[in-house]
This record gives C-alpha cells, sequence and structure tokens, in this order.
C-alpha cells in the first residue's frame, strides 16, 4: 500500500510540474489523446438517446434496401485470352460481339474456371473475375450480350440471363441490428452537431504560402 502512495504522489508531483513547465503544449500525441477524449465524450452523451416509438420502423423504410439480400446474377460468357490473343484479344472479342444472334451462338477460348455461372453474388464474382468486371456486369440489363468485358484473364462477351433481387425482409426479423444502425447514425450526427458547435466558437484563418512567382515578384519590387 505504501509503494502505491508513493507512486501515486510521484506521478501527480510530475504531472503538475509538468503542466507548469508547459509540456502539455505542441506535444503531438497529447493532443491527439485530449482530442479523442472530446470525441469519446461526445459519443457517450448520444449513446443515451433511446428510439422513440415508431421511430424505427420509419428509419427502416427510408433504409430497407441495405437489408435486402444481395442481388444474385446468372450469365455464361465467351472468353477472348490474352495469353493466345495479345494485344488484339480485345479488338478480336469486339468483332465477335457483331456476330453474336442469340444467347447460345459464338465461340471463344477456353476458360480455365467455368463458362456458365448460376446466382452469383457481387462478391462470388469478384473473386474470380475481378472486382472491376464484377461492378461492369451488374449494370448490365438481363437478356442481352454485354462487353467486351476485362478481366485478369482476357476480354469476355457475357450474355445476362438473371439478375434477381429479393425483397427486404420483415422489421421484425433485422430489428435489433435496425437499432444498432440508427443509433450509430445518431451518435454521428450528434457528435458532428457537437463539433460545428464548438467550431463556431472559434474563427479559423488558414495562412497559405506565397507562390514562388509572387515570392519572386516581391523580391524584386523590394530590390528596386
Amino acid at each position: 500500500m505504501q509503494g502505491l502512495i508513493e507512486e501515486y504522489v510521484k506521478e501527480e508531483i510530475l504531472y503538475r510540474e509538468a503542466l507548469k513547465l508547459g509540456l502539455d503544449k505542441d506535444d503531438t500525441i497529447i493532443r491527439r489523446r485530449l482530442a479523442q477524449k472530446m470525441d469519446f465524450l461526445a459519443e457517450d452523451v448520444a449513446s443515451l438517446r433511446e428510439p422513440a416509438p415508431g421511430v424505427l420502423e420509419a428509419w427502416y423504410i427510408q433504409h430497407q434496401d441495405q437489408y435486402a439480400p444481395p442481388p444474385l446474377l446468372t450469365f455464361h460468357h465467351l472468353f477472348f485470352a490474352f495469353d493466345k490473343r495479345g494485344a488484339d484479344a480485345q479488338a478480336q472479342a469486339q468483332s465477335a460481339l457483331s456476330g453474336l444472334s442469340d444467347k447460345n451462338s459464338g465461340e471463344g477460348d477456353a476458360f480455365m474456371f467455368k463458362n456458365a455461372y448460376t446466382e452469383q453474388s457481387r462478391d462470388q464474382v469478384a473473386r474470380v473475375f475481378g472486382s472491376t468486371f464484377a461492378t461492369s456486369l451488374f449494370k448490365q440489363t438481363p437478356g442481352g450480350w454485354a462487353g467486351p468485358v476485362e478481366s485478369g484473364f482476357g476480354w469476355h462477351l457475357v450474355w445476362i440471363d438473371a439478375l434477381t433481387k429479393s425483397p427486404p425482409p420483415p422489421f421484425e426479423t433485422v430489428a435489433r441490428q435496425v437499432k444498432s444502425d440508427w443509433l450509430s447514425e445518431q451518435r454521428s450526427a450528434s457528435k458532428r452537431a457537437s463539433f460545428d458547435a464548438l467550431k463556431a466558437r472559434y474563427e479559423v484563418v488558414v495562412m497559405m504560402p506565397a507562390s514562388s512567382g509572387a515570392i519572386a515578384a516581391t523580391q524584386t519590387q523590394q530590390s528596386r
């Protein structure tokens, strides 16, 4: 116990003396820690609020798309390989596109994975073909050929068979997650409002360095 007391006294004395010497000024670590504590304080105050009856249901209706299952894509593709066609792969794919008459027409190169995929999420498509390829495919309209679309393997002509979008789940099945998301949004909004109120007490002046041309002109004028 005596050792704990002496350690506390030592820490308190050194802390007070450090403040007298201004050691807390212009210290990046201390600045960040104090700013962090203020941020935590604002978050603690915001977290005390509970939603009024009906608030969560109304909020869910406005944001229900983010709770819906991810859309699923069914497609098949014709492949034009980099390692076989080189720099001409894209041009040859584009030329082949004009000759396609229906979903079962056309031929491409052998693909190391599958030629057809059923009900794939964006992440599943991205794992095989890459994120850019997946993003492009999910923007296409089903029932036609799209492309050429580039992947890490080459260029692809893609027939979109179907894009399935499931409806959002009933509120009751996701109520707990909705409340968590609503509280998170309220905390963020409260913290922004709190900071804006604090910022309104200050005048912020940004000092921009003069351009080299302006400096040269000033120096020339002074020399005259």
